[in-house]
């Protein structure tokens, strides 16, 4: 452990903030890692005087980065990009200590650093606006994308450098400042990446207060965040609860949100789906990050002519999954984040048990000296209704509920038919991020796709609901918020837009031919 955090450059105590300068003179945080329960370091928080500061400071930064050619921010985020990948073992192993993924799982969010700021650089040549024909003659119409100024992006645990790096290197090649406040579970790796991003700043001369960092009580230095004027966009990602509470106080002074919320993912699994694809997709989606992220799998709706061989079959595969120090070869599922999180899932077993519902496997806390600090359990599958409270709320732990449609007697061709019926019940849930189906019939896959399929901001078919990659635009629909982050044209959030028009005529016509004279 001693050896990861010197590597990048962390101490036993650290300062929670930075603005081109460490600072930190609030409370002490304790770093707690959920694989032994041991403390792994501390952070010393920011006061609200220290946070005020930040902001301008960031502030500042923007008002000469702003000013910088598009191409030479994406050169510095090329250069950034670089760094990472320099350090992706020790970050990985970062990111498995403080949160408890699995060290590929680990690897995998650093990638997606990398992977972004790869992105970013080849838009900074691609923040294009258009041409429009005006009506009047001798005027040219067009418009432009300005930075928008510095940006709150407020992570969640389960992704603790990722969305970081999804808002911030779009951002910084758009021209914008960075504010990080990260989950006070993980804040270390934000220490770690800042770091980072400060030496790669100041190698290239470029204030490193664009990449600030604000380490504080969410109930403090978070609601000042939020109430901020000096914060045009706040990125927020977390439960639908903390997104009511964004979207309310940030929309009061007319701010700017992306919210990235929670999710309660289905896979349609149909009489026609390849089974051997559907296995492995299935318990990626609902064992991998221990069931803790936004697009983990939550329920299968399965035809009722195929339920009992795919729960046969899930079955024994859980029975496989080898559980953990996630840091250890061959871990596949390494433990909850804390003891609330495990609590929550024994919370929830209990109410889809109350509710009707049947415990298939697992669930249980896994105890010994195999598993110390208690925050590891089994896996758990269980057979519930869609109707059910539980169901229709996001457990983040490994719970999978199992869910029918259709009539066990009925052949593969009139399942087709059925499909609006698993549509039916894969849609009513409050939230609508990422789904998937698992089918060989084209008449399937494109019904899943269409107007009257998936209602979520995610729809896949044959792989999973988890795992999607930096290019497509990221984010749901209903309570999961309406955000978008990482690729597409998600750019378009972190600036704003400008129309223009120029007349290079002698004359002075009014649009729609009014005349006033």
């Amino acid at each position: 452990m001693k050896d990861i955090l010197s590597s990048l450059g962390l101490e036993q105590s650290n300062s929670g903030g930075f603005c081109g300068e460490w600072t930190g003179s609030g409370s002490t945080l304790e770093v707690i890692s959920p694989i032994d329960g041991s403390v792994i370091s501390t952070v010393q928080q920011v006061t609200e005087e220290e946070y005020d500061r930040i902001v301008d400071k960031a502030h500042e930064a923007f008002l000469q980065w702003r000013s910088v050619p598009g191409p030479h921010r994406g050169e510095l985020v090329r250069k950034l990009g670089n760094r990472l990948r320099d350090k992706k073992s020790e970050l990985g192993a970062l990111v498995s200590l403080e949160m408890g993924k699995i060290h590929m799982e680990g690897e995998g969010e650093v990638q997606e650093m990398i992977d972004i700021c790869d992105f970013a650089t080849g838009l900074s040549r691609q923040l294009y606006g258009l041409t429009i024909a005006s009506e009047r003659q001798d005027h040219r119409m067009m418009e432009q994308w300005h930075p928008l100024g510095v940006v709150g992006v407020i992570s969640a645990f389960n992704f603790p450098v990722a969305v970081w790096s999804w808002n911030a290197a779009i951002a910084a090649v758009c021209g914008d400042a960075t504010l990080w406040k990260p989950a006070s579970q993980t804040p270390l790796t934000a220490i770690a990446v800042t770091k980072i991003a400060q030496e790669v700043c100041e190698e290239n001369d470029v204030d490193p207060a664009i990449f600030s960092l604000t380490i504080g009580q969410g109930s403090k230095i978070g609601d000042r965040l939020l109430h901020d004027r000096r914060i045009p966009l706040v990125s927020a990602t977390g439960s639908c609860a903390v997104g009511y509470r964004v979207a309310q106080v940030v929309g009061k002074r007319l701010g700017r949100t992306i919210l990235e919320l929670g999710g309660n993912n289905a896979i349609i699994v149909t009489p026609n789906a390849d089974l051997d694809l559907a296995l492995p997709g299935i318990l990626f989606g609902s064992v991998g990050t221990a069931g803790q992220r936004c697009t983990s799998t939550r329920r299968i709706i399965v035809h009722e002519s195929i339920r009992e061989e795919l729960v046969s079959r899930l079955t024994k595969a859980y029975e496989g999954v080898r559980i953990g120090n996630p840091l250890e070869e061959g871990t596949l599922m390494g433990p909850l984040v804390n003891l609330n999180a495990v609590e929550d899932l024994q919370n929830a077993i209990k109410r889809v048990q109350e509710e009707g519902g049947e415990i298939l496997y697992g669930g249980e806390c896994l105890e010994g000296d195999e598993y110390p600090g208690g925050h590891y359990v089994k896996p758990c599958i269980a057979s519930a209704e869609n109707s059910f409270d539980i169901v229709q709320e996001e457990t983040f732990g490994p719970i999978l509920y199992i869910i029918s449609y259709g009539n066990g007697s009925s052949s593969r061709a009139e399942s087709v038919d059925e499909l609006s019926e698993a549509l039916a019940i894969h849609n009513d849930v409050p939230q609508g991020l990422s789904s998937a189906i698992f089918t060989e019939n084209v008449r399937e896959a494109e019904h899943f796709l269409s107007a009257r399929g998936s209602d979520c901001g995610i729809a896949n078919v044959n792989i999973g609901t988890s795992g999607a990659e930096i290019g497509g635009a990221f984010g749901g629909e209903k309570e999961t918020g309406g955000g978008r982050e990482s690729g597409s044209d998600a750019w378009k959030a972190y600036m704003r837009r400008q129309t223009n028009t120029v007349n290079w005529s002698k004359e002075l016509p009014l649009a729609q031919g009014i005349e006033f004279s």
